[in-house]
C-alpha cells in the first residue's frame, strides 16, 4: 500500500467532469457491470476518458460520484480491478498502475485506490530473453558489475552501482546482500536499452517494453553464511547462463571454488569475469587470469581468454565445457562492452517444451490484488486468467487458483514463457498459505506430492563417509529442505557415485524424475539426479 496520498488528492481535486480523463467509481461488480448493455456503455465511457487524457485515464475506486471517500473491502476492491481490467481489454487498453490506501490508515476501514489506464494492449514480451545467474565471493564486485551493466553508469569505486539492483533497504545500508536481487536490461536495433533511473519501477518497466531482447540477472549472495540462498538462486531459477566473478586484487577464494562447483553441478554454461582490473597492475591481472585458467582446467573445463581469442569465438564456443574469461572494471567500464556483445548474441539455452510449471521463490501480498507468487517460469507458458493448481500443501493436497495478473520487472504482461522471471497474482489463496518450494501447474495436471524419492548421487566432498540416515539440506528447484539420505549398501565415500533413497524431513514437495539437485551440510557437498518417486498416500 502506498503511504503517499498525493495521487489520490490530485485526482479528487481535479474531479470528475465532462471532457476530463478522471472517472469516479465506488465499485465495479461482475454481476452488474459486465452484462451486455452495461458493458457497452462502460467501454464507451472508458474510451472517452482515454481520448480526453491523450491516451491515459484515471479511475478512482472506492469513492462516491461526488468524490467522497467511501471505502470498500479488499475483496470488493479486487473484484473491481478484475472488472476494470476486462473493460480495458475490450477497449484495447490496459491498467498500467494501481495505488491503494486504507481509509482509516488500515484495511479495516475499507480501501480507496487510483488506477492509471493507458491505450494499447498489455505488452507481449518477445521470446528472445535470457536469464543470467551471478556468483562469486563477497566484495568481488558481482552486484556492482551488474549495476553498471544495466545502467551503463561507471561505479564510484565504492560499489555505488550495486544499489541499482532490486535489493532491500537494509542490504543497501550494510553494503551486502542477504537474499537474491534482480536486474534487467535489453537490446534493440540501436544497441543496449538501459535504465535511466533504476530506483523507479517504471524505468524497469520501460526497459521491458522497449527491448527486442531482454537480459535478466539473478544476483546471488557472496557471503559464506548465505550459501544456501546462493544455491537457491543457481538451482531454482531456470537460468540460461552463469556469470562467475573473481576480483583481480583477491583472486579465486574458497567461496569462488564453491560457487564454481555449484554452477558446474547444474551443467550451466558459464563466463568468468575478472573484476576490479583498474585496481591492479597488468602483471597481477595476468597472474589472476592464469590462476582462474588453472582452476577451470582442474575441474575439466577449457578456459577461453576473450582478450586473446575474441568475443566472436567466445559466443560460438561457450558451453558446459568451454568457459570464456573476460577482464572487467565497473569503474573504468573496461570489458563491459564485451559483456554487452556476449549477452546480446548468446542463444537461449532453455526450452518452452511441456506444460506450464513454476516453482515459487518468493511470496508477498499486494493490497487490492492479493497473494503474489514470484519465480522463474520453468516450462511452457502462462496467460492471465489461466486456471492453475498450487502446492503441495503440508498435507500433500494441491489447491485450485487462478492467475489474476502477471508482471515481469514491474511491467504487466498478458503471458509469460519459460525462462521469464515473473510475479503472478493468484486468486483463491491467501499469501500466508503459500511457501517457497511450492509449484504452480495447470488445473488439468495430476501432480504428485513426494516425500521420498530415489536418486543417483555423487559425493563431491565429505570429511569421512555418508552413512544411512545422514541429513544434509537438499536444494531442488526452489526447494531447500532437510532430508535424510539412505545409500544403497549403507554408505557412500567421497568421490563415490551410487543409488540412494532420499526423504524430506518435514513435508512433501513436487518432485519429478530427471530433476537435478544439490545437497550440502557443512563441508559436505554432493549432486544428484532423481530416478524415481514415491507419492504421498
Amino acid at each position: 500500500m502506498s503511504a503517499d496520498r498525493a495521487p489520490l488528492r490530485r485526482a479528487l481535486d481535479r474531479g470528475e467532469r465532462e471532457g476530463g480523463s478522471i472517472e469516479f467509481k465506488e465499485r465495479l461488480t461482475r454481476g452488474t457491470h459486465l452484462d451486455d448493455g452495461r458493458l457497452e456503455s462502460l467501454m464507451a465511457q472508458l474510451r472517452h476518458r482515454l481520448l480526453s487524457g491523450d491516451g491515459e485515464a484515471t479511475y478512482v475506486i472506492g469513492v462516491t460520484d461526488e468524490g467522497g471517500i467511501a471505502g470498500i473491502d479488499p475483496d470488493a476492491f479486487s473484484e473491481s480491478m478484475d472488472v476494470l481490467s476486462l473493460l480495458a481489454d475490450e477497449a484495447d487498453a490496459h491498467i498500467d498502475e494501481v495505488e491503494t490506501w486504507g481509509v482509516d490508515g488500515n484495511d479495516e476501514g475499507g480501501l480507496v485506490g487510483v488506477a492509471t489506464l493507458k491505450e494499447g494492449s498489455v505488452l507481449e514480451a518477445d521470446d528472445d530473453h535470457i536469464v543470467v545467474g551471478t556468483a562469486g565471493h563477497v566484495d568481488h564486485g558481482k552486484s556492482t558489475l551488474v549495476g553498471s551493466l544495466v545502467t551503463g553508469s561507471p561505479d564510484d569505486g565504492q560499489g555505488g552501482t550495486r544499489s541499482f539492483l532490486d535489493v532491500r533497504p537494509h542490504e543497501m545500508e550494510r553494503g551486502l546482500s542477504a537474499d537474491l536481487s534482480y536486474g534487467v536490461y535489453g537490446f534493440d536495433d540501436d544497441g543496449a536499452v538501459r535504465m535511466d533511473n533504476p530506483h523507479r519501477k517504471s524505468d524497469r518497466a520501460r526497459v521491458v517494453e522497449e527491448s527486442d531482447r531482454l537480459v535478466s540477472f539473478v544476483d546471488t549472495v557472496g557471503h559464506e553464511p548465505w550459501l544456501r540462498t546462493t544455491i537457491r538462486g543457481l538451482v531454482g531459477q531456470k537460468l540460461d547462463y552463469g556469470l562467475l566473478v573473481v576480483a583481480a586484487d583477491d583472486g579465486p577464494t574458497k567461496t569462488t571454488r564453491e560457487h564454481l562447483g555449484i554452477l558446474l553441478a547444474t551443467e550451466l554454461p558459464t563466463t568468468v569475469a575478472i573484476t576490479k582490473a583498474d585496481m591492479v597492475t597488468d602483471e597481477r591481472l595476468q597472474a589472476v587470469e592464469r590462476e582462474v585458467e588453472r582452476l577451470l582446467r582442474n575441474v575439466d573445463r577449457t578456459p577461453l581468454s576473450v582478450d586473446r581469442h575474441g568475443i566472436g569465438t567466445a559466443i560460438e564456443e561457450i558451453s558446459e565445457q568451454v568457459v570464456p574469461v573476460v577482464r572487467t572494471s565497473a569503474v573504468t567500464m573496461e570489458g563491459l562492452d564485451v559483456l554487452d556483445e556476449l549477452f546480446e548474441h548468446l542463444p537461449k539455452t532453455g526450452t518452452e517444451a511441456g506444460d506450464f510449471s513454476m516453482y515459487i521463490d518468493r511470496t508477498y501480498n499486494v493490497t487490492g490484488v492479493g497473494a503474489v507468487a514470484s519465480g522463474t517460469v520453468r516450462s511452457g507458458r502462462i496467460e492471465t486468467d489461466d486456471e492453475l493448481l498450487v502446492g503441495p500443501l503440508a498435507d500433500g493436497a494441491y489447491r485450485p487458483v487462478e492467475a489474476r495478473s502477471i508482471e515481469m520487472h514491474y511491467h504487466r504482461v498478458e503471458e509469460a514463457s519459460a525462462g521469464r522471471i515473473v510475479g503472478i497474482a493468484l486468486k483463491g489463496i491467501a499469501e500466508s498459505d503459500l511457501e517457497r518450494g511450492m509449484v504452480l501447474l495447470p488445473r488439468s495436471a495430476e501432480p504428485a506430492a513426494v516425500r521420498e524419492f530415489e536418486a543417483e548421487v555423487m559425493v563431491l566432498n565429505h570429511p569421512t563417509r555418508i552413512d544411512d540416515g545422514y541429513e544434509p539440506v537438499v536444494h531442488l528447484e526452489t526447494v531447500s529442505e532437510t532430508a535424510s539420505i539412505h545409500p544403497e549398501g549403507g554408505q557412500l565415500l567421497p568421490g563415490d557415485t551410487g543409488t540412494a533413497r532420499i526423504r524430506f524431513k518435514f513435508r512433501p514437495y513436487a518432485v519429478e524424475e530427471g530433476q537435478r539437485f544439490v545437497f550440502r551440510e557443512g563441508r559436505s557437498k554432493g549432486v544428484g539426479t532423481v530416478t524415481g518417486i514415491t507419492e504421498v498416500e
